[in-house]
């Protein structure tokens, strides 16, 4: 069954609940303004500081969509592509893509001009989908693209630019009837882009049947309900945060998208919306634990009691952030969930919210998903030893979009997807991440998994994040490098950073320490690539800095 086969039930069974709300919290009004004062402030705004849109409302916007794109020429297998910030527009636009039997592009927001017209090359993409931040970069490389038609999802005053149409005031002449198209589960459905930390990125392309299958395991592992509102923070182009939103469109819950990452914006947009779910990246979740133990963020400000579970995804978690976490929220259920573009995002590995006492492994397999650890030759490893994690399962993307190359190099014939992540299993058949295949640093003959030491260096207490990566040696061939950031206000020596290290085996030990920001992907991971070209030629040596 098609994933917007549930909208549409979502829209008959509860026309007018709430389906999406929209927060914008650089417009959030002062906590001392009256409700009149605040109303008048919004009555005569062009933007909304918090906006909704029922069930209904987001089945007809979507249908319209769908049927302006008909009227445009686009037919099955067409790509329309999305670049806009998260919005109370972008999955009704994405729902109506899908209806046309359409492939959805979402696109990075932080994607460069250059990186737009890669993409967008890459993925034959007939239509671009854009908001106002995108303009003055789609005007740079708009003569060298195939994009036919450019749709402009107007925000506030923003000017619709010369080379594109208004999308959201053509579709109030467009039908809100259902597309006439019949969709089945083997149509293509989208294309996602893989992060690019390691150059241009990859088009990766999924089936409808996979969009289903990540609903329907994210549901299976956290149980939404109803009467469950899930705060969505991650941004839509990522599978991330639209496949955690699937498990709610299953059950018809709210959802409440979120246009800013501050600590103080999450708690507060938690107690006025009554979340009771949360995914976090792990910077937000630090972040938000360093503003309440520093004292600027007070939990007695904010109504949290009905936050029953959050959960991270998208890069390794520290074990000492999650027991962080539980002191200061120890009602709180905690997940794990591990997932790639390419297996359709979060859910093929998961920690589960039962086994809170594994915190540090990714977890088993998740629901419909297989899973193996192999070495070079593709043999399954013993229990304890490093190897390669394999995934299986529905989710499992269709190929590389026109890469048959980099496809073979991670497909099996068998249906395997070889992730690139190094994992291990203990006696319970529990799986911990070792490390990126790419990213272990081979020093002297040893193999180094850098997240391991990553997590040992978090636990000092004015540790706010740590990047390790490998330098040119030419004795050892490579050399562990430290980057770490430290908390705001804190002052350290790279000698007090060896002597607490002292607690690592003397080859996990790094050999240098720089203290600098840890560059991060808007998914969160850690930006090895530009901490690699930043310090791989030149050896700088930071005596001692101020965070």
């Amino acid at each position: 069954m098609p994933i917007t086969a549930f909208l549409e039930r979502n829209a008959r069974l509860w026309p007018e609940d709430v389906a999406l709300v929209e927060r914008n919290p650089a417009d959030q009004p002062d906590a001392t303004l009256s409700w009149r004062e605040y109303s008048l402030i919004q009555s005569t705004s062009s933007r909304k500081y918090r906006r909704e849109m029922t069930w209904r409302e987001f089945d007809n916007r979507a249908n319209r969509f769908g049927n302006l794109l008909l009227s445009r020429g686009i037919r099955r297998g067409d790509k329309v592509a999305l670049l806009l910030m998260n919005c109370l527009d972008w999955l009704p636009l994405y729902f109506g893509i899908l209806k046309t039997g359409a492939v959805a592009v979402p696109m990075n927001f932080r994607f460069s001009a250059e990186e737009i017209a890669y993409c967008a090359d890459l993925a034959d993409v007939d239509v671009l989908v854009f908001g106002p931040e995108f303009v003055d970069r789609i005007r740079e490389v708009r003569a060298g693209m195939r994009v036919r038609t450019y749709f402009f999802v107007r925000d506030g005053e923003a000017v619709v630019p010369d080379f594109a149409e208004d999308c959201l005031s053509l579709l109030r002449y467009c039908s809100a009837d259902p597309p006439p198209v019949e969709l089945s589960d083997e149509d293509d459905a989208a294309i996602y882009f893989s992060s690019g930390t390691t150059g241009f990125p990859k088009a990766i392309l999924h089936a409808h049947d996979a969009l289903m299958a990540s609903a329907e395991t994210e549901q299976a592992h956290h149980g939404q309900t109803k009467d469950d509102v899930f705060l969505c923070i991650p941004p839509l182009y990522h599978t991330g945060a639209k496949m955690h939103w699937f498990g709610s469109l299953l059950t018809g819950g709210r959802a409440v998208i979120l246009r800013g990452v501050k600590p103080e914006w999450i708690l507060r947009a938690a107690s006025e919306e009554g979340a009771t779910i949360v995914w976090l990246l792990v910077p937000w979740a630090q972040d938000i634990l360093d503003g309440i133990e520093s004292g600027k963020l007070s939990l007695s400000d904010y109504r949290l009691d009905q936050w029953r579970l959050m959960h991270i995804g998208a890069q390794p978690v520290p074990p000492s952030l999650v027991r962080r976490w539980l002191r200061v929220f120890p009602h709180h259920a905690y997940d794990t969930n591990y997932g790639l573009s390419e297996s359709i995002g979060p859910g093929a590995v998961h920690l589960g919210v039962e086994n809170i006492e594994k915190v540090g492994a990714i977890g088993v397999p998740g629901c419909g998903w297989e899973v193996r650890i192999v070495d070079e030759k593709g043999t399954p490893v013993r229990q304890g030893e490093v190897g390669e994690l394999c995934l299986r399962g529905r989710g499992v993307m269709r190929r590389y979009y026109k890469n048959p190359e980099a496809t073979a190099e991670v497909l099996t014939p068998d249906g395997w997807l070889r992730t690139g992540d190094m994992a291990r299993t203990d006696e319970a058949g529990f799986i911990y991440l070792v490390d990126r295949k790419k990213d272990v640093i081979i020093s002297g003959g040893e193999n180094i998994y850098p997240v391991q030491i990553e997590d040992y260096l978090r636990a000092h207490e004015k540790v706010s994040d740590v990047g390790v990566i490998g330098l040119p040696d030419a004795r050892l061939g490579e050399i562990t490098c430290a980057v770490i950031q430290l908390k705001e206000g804190a002052t350290a020596t790279a000698e007090e950073m060896d002597e607490f290290c002292l607690g690592l085996p003397r080859y996990k030990r790094p050999k240098k320490i720089i203290f600098d920001k840890i560059p991060r992907n808007p998914t969160g991971k850690i930006q090895k690539n530009a901490l690699r070209e930043k310090y791989g030629a030149v050896r700088l040596v930071e005596a001692e800095t101020t965070g």
